[in-house]
């Protein structure tokens, strides 16, 4: 209980800050990555969640997107995107989020989400389950892909161009496999599909705060997630290795199936 009260009270505080912020702030786009923009918002968030973690638990490590890395050697480590899908938040579309997660050396114990402009808190523990403003929530019982909604983040990568073509013809057979297509590019798309309003969510750019949070939402939600291939996500060393690109397969155990029939057949 001890962890709940502090990342849902957490969130709510930081959403607060975000929502008196939107549609006041403009972004400025990272050297190391056109697709990345950073505001004031998310320094200003990131240091709020950072000191609390410091307060309330400081002999655990942090990983912050922002700030980078805090090694207190310990088994547990806090991981925080102060705001997920920051090109929609400085653009001023609500489709945005604030996330924050826990990992027990190197597996995902709890997360929360915070979806500002919508007042919702999603949070996950191994174990107990997902819920939604105290509500418990889990992904749709739908099992034939045609008949659901499909969210998918996708970057263009410039500098391999390549790459987003061959990945553009996947989503392409994905598109045509369901209902339709959805794409916040942020963890929106993660609560939609944790309360089963979506089949599945996508995406091949993402980093450990990304993956950590949405990964245990969504499972606790009774949805399987992977990598984009079907392969279990690893978090080894996530101190050394928080720079490292993930992707993310999040659906319903069949829809899963399904989708991953469509990626390995397309690869």
């Amino acid at each position: 209980m001890q962890y709940q009260n502090f990342i849902i009270e957490s969130l709510i505080e930081a959403a607060k800050i975000a929502r008196e912020n939107f549609g006041k702030v403009s972004g400025t786009t990272k050297k190391e990555d056109n697709n990345q923009v950073l505001t004031e918002t998310d320094l200003t968030i990131g240091k709020l969640l950072v000191d609390k973690v410091k307060k309330e638990y400081p002999q655990h490590n942090i990983i912050d997107e922002e700030t980078g890395v805090v090694d207190s050697n310990s088994d547990y480590t806090w991981i925080i995107d102060p705001i997920d899908g920051t090109s929609n938040f400085a653009a001023s579309v609500p489709t945005y989020g604030i996330m924050i997660g826990l990992l027990e050396n190197d597996a995902p114990i709890l997360g929360g989400i915070a979806i500002p402009n919508f007042n919702e808190i999603y949070y996950g523990e191994k174990g107990k389950g997902t819920f939604c403003n105290g509500k418990k929530i889990h992904v749709t019982e739908e099992k034939n892909l045609l008949s659901v909604l499909v969210s998918y983040g996708i970057d263009g990568q410039q500098e391999n161009p390549e790459a987003t073509r061959k990945e553009s013809e996947i989503l392409e057979e994905i598109i045509l496999n369901s209902r339709n297509l959805r794409s916040s590019n942020s963890c929106f798309d993660v609560g939609m599909v944790a309360k089963g309003n979506y089949g599945a969510y996508l995406n091949q750019n993402q980093k450990i705060w990304d993956n950590v949070p949405e990964q245990i939402i969504i499972e606790q939600a009774g949805g399987k997630v992977t990598d984009y291939f079907g392969n279990p996500l690893s978090y080894k060393s996530p101190l050394l290795n928080f720079k490292k690109n993930y992707t993310f397969c999040a659906a319903s155990p069949v829809l899963h199936t399904a989708i991953q029939k469509i990626i390995q057949e397309n690869r």
